[in-house]
């Protein structure tokens, strides 16, 4: 609660001077009818009258400080903040092919990349995200969603293709992604995608698919991941070639006005997640209302009642000269 004119409540410091006064000298100046002595009246008579009057300078001091607050104008405030954002539609394209289990980001290449993805994922409270995978084929992990704890667990189930289903096939991933954002309403729609290898699968080329998603507004942030060294090792399964197309993502990004990054290990795939997500933040349109609502009638209606209960109780239940 505030007080529209808050000066007036200085008033309510006259108060105690007036109880004072009451209680010590207002016995020697209100009465109607002087007498020399109080010993010409009972004790019965003295007790009922103090009780009388104490009751009725209660009801003037309570009216008093009600009519004060009244006239500072006490007002509720209500502020209503209404916010408008414009949500982002992003699909994360990551790749499964079996080089994603090299170790050298520990403990593997797909471990990681799903790490940061949650992290990432979790945000972007209010997007709707998405995940498509993609090996020598391309799948749907996840549809476009606002419920974030679904498309975590979801992200946690992913694991690297069957091998009849291995390489990679960035075209047809972003062909997939592209057919799932095209509809999309939304002003602003991203794809991510995460690659550690070099297309060698599917029918579309990765030139074809990014003038497509581009065509549809589609933005494409395409990130690197390995390595620089030549070999990485798969546990189990010996060395295996690097063989990253680092000018192919870098066409795509630049086909679609999106960027490209380059992740030589956890921390630098952390932070591109995190550049990446500052990049496409949704501008926020704010607006305040504040509503003021007048409490006066709350103090001002019950200091009437009680000054025509007070007049009522003076004039005919204590027959008090008015």
């Amino acid at each position: 609660m505030s007080f529209q004119s808050p000066l007036f409540l200085l008033l309510l410091i006259i108060i105690p001077g007036i109880i004072y006064f009451y209680r010590n000298h207002s016995n020697k100046v209100e009465a109607t009818i002087l007498f020399s002595s109080k010993s010409l009246f009972s004790n019965k008579v003295l007790s009922r009258a103090k009780i009388k009057n104490r009751v009725l300078k209660t009801f003037e001091i309570i009216i008093l400080a009600l009519i004060i607050i009244a006239l500072a104008r006490p007002q509720k405030i209500d502020k209503l903040v209404e916010k408008n954002i414009d949500v982002i539609d992003i699909l994360l394209v990551l790749d499964i092919s079996s080089s994603m289990l090299a170790d050298d980001f520990s403990p593997n290449r797909l471990e990681v990349v799903k790490k940061t993805a949650k992290d990432f994922i979790s945000s972007r409270e209010g997007d709707r995200i998405g995940v498509v995978v993609f090996a020598g084929q391309s799948f749907i992990q996840c549809p476009l969603t606002t419920d974030i704890k679904v498309l975590l667990n979801l992200v946690d189930e992913i694991s690297v293709a069957d091998k009849d289903y291995d390489g990679t096939a960035i075209g047809m991933a972003i062909a997939n992604a592209t057919n799932r954002l095209r509809d999309s309403k939304s002003k602003s729609k991203t794809m991510i995608l995460l690659s550690d290898g070099s297309n060698n699968s599917g029918e579309i080329e990765p030139s074809t698919a990014a003038k497509i998603a581009n065509e549809f507004g589609i933005k494409i942030y395409t990130i690197a991941a390995g390595t620089n060294k030549s070999v990485s090792r798969i546990p189990g399964r010996g060395l295996i070639q690097n063989e990253i197309d680092i000018e192919t993502l870098k066409n795509i990004s630049n086909e679609t006005g999106g960027k490209f990054f380059r992740a030589i290990d956890k921390e630098a795939l952390s932070n591109i997640y995190q550049e990446i997500n500052n990049l496409e933040r949704s501008e926020i349109e704010v607006k305040d209302f504040t509503n003021y609502i007048e409490l006066f009638r709350w103090f001002l209606i019950p200091a009437l009642i009680l000054a025509i209960k007070y007049f009522i109780i003076k004039r005919y239940l204590f027959k008090v000269a008015v």
